[in-house]
Formats: structure tokens, C-alpha cells, sequence
């Protein structure tokens, strides 16, 4: 349950802080950044939702919370959501799947296992936006992402017929292509 509540808190503040970025990138002239960003944003909230969700079906209580962060200059924002999502992916998550395994909590497996496999394709898609950032090749990167409602999974290219990690289908998932 601690391990839910967790998640439940640092995805909230991460879409909570992700929407934030996004403003800022779009303030700075990184359009693209942003679209990401907000992809992103959404994405975590799925998250958060599923895992409020099994904290719910296992009696628990939901954390209230009040996401606290600072926004800084598009480049350092991305840097900060690097960090994010590399801990999620090398600590955080893998440490909650193997509590969840040893629990037997499959809904609390199947929520962060969402959570993991998306983070990772979160982690790749910031590192490439810096990248982008850094040689002036921002109006390179995707202008259009593709949410998964059920997981939270991010395309940024026009996804398959099914979701690669929910198999939900396509016609369900959400376009970002504008602020």
C-alpha cells in the first residue's frame, strides 16, 4: 500500500509539473517541447489514476496532496524530467514491481508495470528533446503524441492498431497535437 500511495504521489506531481513545463517551453518558443511535455502530463495522470484506482480496490487510503516544484528554463526542466523518470525506471519501479510480486498484489503489478514500461519511453523522449535543445533542432522533433488511456503509454509517431503494452485500441487513445 505505501508503495501505491508513493506512485500515486509522484505521478501526480510529475503530471501536475509536466503541464507546468509545458507552458514554460511553449513560453520560450519550443513548441515541441511543450507538445511533449503535455503528452507527458497526461500520460502520468493515467498513472495516477490507476493507481489511486488499486489503492482504492485495496481499502486504502489516497493521499492528498499538493505537488510541489519549480519550473526553470525548458533545458534544465528537461534535465529535471530525465532525472524523474530515471529513477523511476532504474529504482522506483522495478523495487515496487518485486513488493508487488512478493505481495501477490496483481492489480498493484499491473498498475506499475504500466507505469514502468511508459516511463521508459518517457525517459528516451526527453534525452532526445535535450539533444534537440541543445543543436537548435527543436522543430525536428514530433509535433503529435498518442496517449493510451489505459496505460498512460506514449507514441509519438502514429501507433499501431493496438496499444504495445494494454492492448487497448487505438481509436481510444488520445491525440496531443496543440496546447
Amino acid at each position: 500500500m505505501a508503495d501505491l500511495q508513493d506512485a500515486f504521489k509522484g505521478e501526480t506531481t510529475a503530471s501536475a509539473k509536466y503541464a507546468a513545463y509545458s507552458k514554460k517551453a511553449e513560453q520560450e518558443g519550443n513548441h515541441n517541447i511543450a507538445l511533449l511535455f503535455a503528452a507527458a502530463s497526461k500520460a502520468e495522470k493515467v498513472h495516477a489514476n490507476n493507481h489511486k484506482s488499486v489503492i482504492v480496490e485495496l481499502g486504502g487510503a489516497v493521499p492528498n496532496i499538493t505537488p510541489e516544484f519549480t519550473v526553470k528554463t525548458t533545458g534544465e526542466n528537461l534535465q529535471d524530467a530525465i532525472e524523474g523518470e530515471s529513477y523511476e525506471v532504474t529504482t522506483m519501479y522495478p523495487d515496487f514491481l518485486q513488493d508487488a510480486a512478493n505481495s501477490k498484489t496483481q492489480l498493484a503489478q499491473i498498475s506499475f508495470n504500466y507505469a514502468f514500461e511508459v516511463e521508459k519511453k518517457h525517459q528516451t523522449m526527453y534525452r532526445n528533446a535535450l539533444l534537440a535543445l541543445n543543436n537548435n533542432t527543436v522543430n525536428e522533433l514530433p509535433n503529435v503524441y498518442y496517449i493510451c488511456p489505459t496505460c498512460g503509454n506514449t507514441y509519438d509517431q502514429t501507433p499501431s492498431e493496438r496499444c504495445g503494452i494494454s492492448m487497448t485500441g487505438s481509436e481510444k487513445f488520445i491525440k496531443i497535437n496543440s496546447l
